[in-house]
C-alpha cells in the first residue's frame, strides 16, 4: 500500500463550494426505522452542514435493505434524524430516478438538503445499471461520495454516478480509510496477524478468507464461512446456512484450504446444532464434528480450540469480521470465547468490522461499521469507490 492510502483521491475537504452549486451526496444510511445505531448517519453530518452553510443544494442518495429480498423500504426516519442532527429541515422526496425527482432537485433552494428515495427500491442499483446511474445523475452536477460501508460495491449510486459526474471523497470516507490503514494486511505488514471471519455475507469468504490466508498467522472461519469450509472439506453440514453465492464461496474456500503458506486455519472438533426450523427457540446440543451434523439440523455455534484462542490473545493485529455464532439467538459459546481472547490482547490490537458485528457484540475497543468494505480495503489496500474516484479524477486524453 502507498504511504498515503488516499493518494490520487480527490477530497471534498479540499474542494471550494459555491452558493447555488448542485451536489449529490452518496451516503450509506443503511439504518432501520429503530435508528439504532446512527453512526452511519452521524458520520456525514459535518460535511452536509458545510455544504449547506456554503449555500449548496444537496440531493442526498442512500440505500437501506436490499431489493433482492424485499427488505428495502422508504427513508423518512433518516430525514427526521438528519433534521434533528443538523438543526435544519431535511425534506424527504420518495422518488430518485424519475422526471419528478429531477424536477424536485432543480427546484431546490440554496442551502437546502433533500433526502431522495431509497436507491435499493430499484433492481438496477445493486447491479450497477448504467441507465439508473444516469437517472440518479440528473439530481445534481457533482458528487460527494461517503457511505464507507458500501465502498466495496460497484453500484449505480456510487461508482455508477462517477461515470457521469465529477466526484470527491467525503470526510467520512477519508477518515475511515485513514483509520483502517495501519491494520492493512499488505506485503509489508508485520507478522502475527489473526482473523475471525463470521456472519453470513459472501465477502467474508470471497474477500476475507481468500485474501487473508497466506498473510495471517491464524484464520478462524465462523458463521457461514465455517459452514462453507466444512462443506469444502467433505463434511455433511445438514441444513446449515450457506448464505448467498454458495457455489462461488465453496470454490474460494477450497482454494484457501489448498493455498501454500503458514496460515493455520482453525477447525473445531465440536459444533452446536439445532433443528433448522427451531433456531433461536431450541437449545443447541454439542456434536462431535467427526460424527457429522444430524439430518435437518443447522450449525449455530462451535467451540474454539484453546490453541487458537491463545493465538488471538497474543496477535499483533486481530480482526473480527462478522459475528462468530448466532449470538442474538442465544448461542454465544464461540462469540464469547473470541471476545474474551481479544479483550486479553494488547490494547488497541484488536478490531471489529461490520455494522451488524459492532451492534450485536459488546466491544469497547476499535471498530469500523464497514464490513465488506473494510475487508476489501484491508486485503487489497483500496476499494471499488476509491479506485473509481482515482480513475475519474485523471485528465482524459482528447481524441
Amino acid at each position: 500500500m502507498a504511504s498515503d492510502p488516499l493518494a490520487g483521491v480527490p477530497l471534498l475537504s479540499g474542494q471550494p463550494v459555491a452558493r447555488g452549486e448542485r451536489w449529490i451526496f452518496s451516503a450509506g444510511f443503511n439504518v432501520s426505522a429503530s435508528l439504532s445505531p446512527t453512526a452511519r448517519i452521524d458520520s456525514e453530518v459535518a460535511d452536509l452542514a458545510r455544504l449547506s452553510d456554503a449555500g449548496a443544494r444537496v440531493a442526498l442518495l442512500s440505500h437501506q435493505g436490499s431489493h433482492r429480498d424485499g427488505t428495502a423500504g422508504h427513508l423518512p426516519h433518516i430525514a427526521a434524524h438528519l433534521s434533528r442532527a443538523l438543526g435544519r429541515p431535511v425534506r424527504y422526496h420518495p422518488e430518485n430516478a424519475s422526471p419528478g425527482a429531477a424536477l424536485a432537485a432543480r427546484r431546490m433552494r440554496d442551502g437546502e438538503i433533500v433526502l431522495f428515495g431509497n436507491t435499493r427500491l430499484h433492481a438496477g442499483e445493486e447491479a450497477g445499471d448504467p441507465q439508473l446511474a444516469r437517472s440518479f445523475a440528473a439530481l445534481g452536477d457533482r458528487v460527494a461520495v461517503g457511505g464507507f460501508s458500501k465502498a466495496h460495491r460497484s453500484h449505480a449510486s456510487n461508482t455508477g454516478l462517477l461515470d457521469h459526474l465529477p466526484g470527491w471523497a467525503a470526510g467520512s470516507l477519508a477518515a475511515e480509510v485513514r483509520f483502517l490503514a495501519p491494520w492493512a494486511a499488505g506485503p509489508h505488514a508485520p507478522p502475527g496477524g489473526a482473523a475471525v471471519l463470521g456472519g453470513r455475507k459472501p465477502e467474508k469468504t470471497l474477500v476475507g478468507l481468500a485474501g487473508l490466508v497466506g498473510r495471517h498467522e491464524l484464520v478462524v472461519p465462523a458463521g457461514v464461512v465455517l459452514n462453507t469450509v466444512l462443506r469444502a472439506l467433505g463434511h455433511d453440514v445438514g441444513a446449515s446456512d450457506l448464505g448467498e453465492r454458495p457455489a462461488a464461496c465453496l470454490a474460494a474456500a477450497r482454494a484457501a484450504l489448498d493455498a501454500p503458506g503458514r496460515t493455520r486455519i482453525h477447525l473445531p472438533t465440536t459444533v452446536f446444532t439445532v433443528p433448522a426450523g427451531q433456531v433461536g427457540t431450541a437449545p443447541a446440543r454439542p456434536v462431535a464434528l467427526a460424527d457429522g451434523v444430524p439430518r435437518g439440523h443447522a450449525v449455530v455455534d462451535f467451540v474454539v480450540e484453546p490453541w487458537a484462542l491463545a493465538l488471538l490473545a497474543r496477535a499483533r493485529r486481530a480482526l473480527l469480521a462478522g459475528t462468530p455464532s448466532r449470538h442474538l439467538d442465544g448461542y454465544t459459546v464461540a462469540s464469547g470465547s473470541v471476545l474474551r481472547a481479544l479483550s486479553a490482547a494488547a490494547p488497541g490490537s484488536a478490531l471489529l468490522l461490520g455494522g451488524d458485528t459492532t451492534t450485536e457484540l459488546p466491544w469497547p475497543g476499535p471498530a469500523s461499521t464497514g464490513g465488506g468494505s473494510a475487508l476489501q480495503f484491508l486485503v487489497e489496500g483500496t476499494s471499488s469507490v476509491l479506485d473509481a474516484l482515482r480513475s475519474r479524477s485523471r485528465p482524459r486524453r482528447s481524441t
